[in-house]
């Protein structure tokens, strides 16, 4: 028969599943960080401007979390497995905004934003093969309104002519960041946000942090005054805090509507590109903008299957 201790720590186990918001008020802190998340371009061509190589900004951005949250490190035996498997899904995702980072260099805001909302094809199909969640009517009309919002604002005036190449470096990015997204919301049974968190930046950390350091473009950790509260910025509010809200709202709605969420990525790329950068934003951008909207409303919530309970003891003396 099984003690009680082992019924409190079966228990524990399985709360860390259970939705901790409503589906409302998770769609509503995913989008929160979605629009973090969209204020990357703002901070990182500054540092670009001053001479920070992309690999070097994407190290920032992760490495604070992963020296934060060091401590948060899950080493039971029990959740070597998924750690792993996030540390890699967060090494991928590392490497891959090396590319992304070029891309906002030589390309326009919009431009950028417009490839990165292709990860909702990829979250859709990975979470078909991964966990097995087969797409849904909802699901795909999500996927086709935020590539329709996205083909709005494409034209080849947006495109300069060093772009192109950058494009497609960039594609990594999408495909990586919609893997994250149904690894975290999919299939993690036994670790807990913080613990994702730092699964995900050490992982990132420890694929930058070859190509940053050994590049020879990037700066060294000590940085000019000036350069402190951009890179503050791109780690805390591109990075920790958005991250922070991601893995705690992410499995209260599952991977389609939280890819749908994140297309207020795109609204907030627009505002930074026009605002910041001088951008030309017409009825297009507008009119993309109201169907990322559309996507969220359109995305089926699934919630990920929690971890079964043991049987009480007495079914065990059945």
């Amino acid at each position: 028969m099984p003690s009680s201790s082992s019924h409190r720590v079966a228990a524990s186990l399985a709360s860390i599943h259970a939705p901790v918001f409503g589906t409302a008020t998770a769609t509503w802190i995913l989008s929160a960080a979605a629009v973090c998340f969209g204020l990357v371009p703002l901070f990182a061509r500054s540092l670009q401007e001053g001479g920070t190589g992309s690999a070097m900004i994407a190290l920032y951005r992760f490495g604070l979390g992963a020296l934060l949250l060091l401590p948060c490190l899950p080493l039971a035996r029990d959740k070597r497995r998924e750690a792993a498997l996030l540390g890699g899904a967060g090494l991928a995702m590392g490497l891959s905004w090396i590319g992304y980072l070029e891309c906002i260099k030589v390309s326009t805001v919009a431009a950028a934003g417009i490839l990165y909302m292709s990860y909702p094809v990829f979250t859709t199909l990975f979470a078909w093969i991964v966990v097995g969640q087969s797409p849904t009517l909802r699901a795909w009309m999500s996927v086709l309104l935020v590539l329709a919002a996205a083909g709005l604002v494409f034209s080849p005036e947006s495109i300069p002519p060093a772009a192109p190449i950058a494009l497609l470096w960039a594609l990594p990015a999408p495909m990586a960041f919609g893997f994250v997204i149904v690894v975290v919301s999919g299939c993690m049974k036994r670790l807990g946000a913080l613990e994702r968190m730092a699964c995900l930046c050490l992982g990132a950390t420890l694929g930058l942090a070859p190509p940053a350091l050994g590049s020879g473009g990037g700066e060294p950790f000590l940085l000019l005054r000036e350069h402190w509260a951009l890179i503050g910025g791109i780690a805390l509010f591109t990075a920790l805090v958005p991250q922070l809200l991601y893995v705690h709202a992410a499995p209260c709605v599952g991977p389609a509507r939280s890819a749908a969420t994140g297309s207020f990525e795109l609204p907030t790329m627009i505002l930074v590109g026009w605002l910041g950068f001088g951008e030309t934003v017409g009825w297009r951008e507008i009119l993309a903008a109201m169907l990322s909207l559309g996507a969220v409303l359109a995305a089926p919530a699934v919630g990920v299957p929690e971890v079964e309970a043991p049987a009480s003891p007495s079914r065990n003396l059945l």
